[in-house]
């Protein structure tokens, strides 16, 4: 998928702005969905950052059945999409619909060839076979997951587009901004190729990635002041607003 067309999917011209809720359970989901649509996000991804994947998914089931309209993807922490793509599957032959799927970790490997992606091309089959039609971007020089050299990261991204429809990056850990000579390179390696950023955004340092970004998966930059677990409206609707800025402005 090429940036416009990612763009296009979430009818704006600057980056997407998909709010990230670390969910605890049902109430807590929908409160901060809730935020999320009042401030005109154009989505929003549900991660299970405490607990496994049995108890998330009648949290994903109830936001769904909550707000049949909204563009909802998930994280499922600390799995690939190898396992993934099955429950998403599952997911929509049941009515379900999950519009996105996003992966910590892609299992791009710069250390072997185009023509040797072992495991990314295993999850491709996977998802393949679970008839799940939403979009997938995955985690590639990737916080938490193992490191990659500053001087392969174009090659990385480069490789990346082969397997997904935007490729996701992040600084070095949760609520670090990425640095801006690796997100340079990366828009080198993508080419015109859709790219997320999911770490470190917040309304005050937005502008310096808008020109190269697509989509913001956004947490701790627009949490409620110490508060790991809740959308501050009026930080959500500053950050909306400077990419609309900025959007109206290229």
């Amino acid at each position: 998928m090429n940036s416009n067309d990612f763009r296009k999917l979430f009818k704006t011209v600057g980056p997407a702005v998909l709010p990230v809720i670390h969910v605890t359970d049902k109430a807590q989901a929908e409160r901060n969905v809730r935020i999320v649509i009042g401030e005109g996000a154009a989505g929003c991804f549900l991660i299970n950052h405490d607990f496994g994947v049995d108890r998330f998914l009648p949290i994903i089931t109830h936001v769904r059945e909550r707000f049949p309209a909204l563009w909802m993807g998930v994280n499922f922490l600390a799995v690939t999409g190898k396992d993934a793509f099955p429950v998403l599957g599952d997911f929509q032959r049941k009515g379900i619909c999950v519009d996105g799927y996003w992966a910590d970790d892609a299992r791009i490997d710069e250390r072997r060839g185009a023509d040797d992606q072992i495991e990314a091309r295993g999850i491709a089959v996977a998802r393949a076979a679970s008839g799940w039609t939403g979009l997938y971007t995955g985690g590639t020089c990737f916080k938490k997951q193992r490191e990659v050299a500053p001087q392969h990261y174009e090659y990385s991204a480069s490789l990346a587009t082969s397997f997904m429809d935007a490729v996701c990056t992040s600084g070095v850990a949760t609520g670090h901004a990425a640095d801006g000579t690796k997100i340079d390179t990366f828009r080198r390696g993508l080419g015109d190729h859709a790219m997320t950023l999911a770490s470190g955004i917040t309304p005050e340092n937005a502008s310096s990635y808008m020109d190269q970004v697509d989509g913001f998966m956004v947490a701790t930059g627009i949490n409620a002041d110490g508060d790991f677990y809740n959308i501050s409206a009026p930080k959500l609707a500053r950050l909306i607003r400077l990419t609309r800025e900025h959007g109206a402005r290229s």
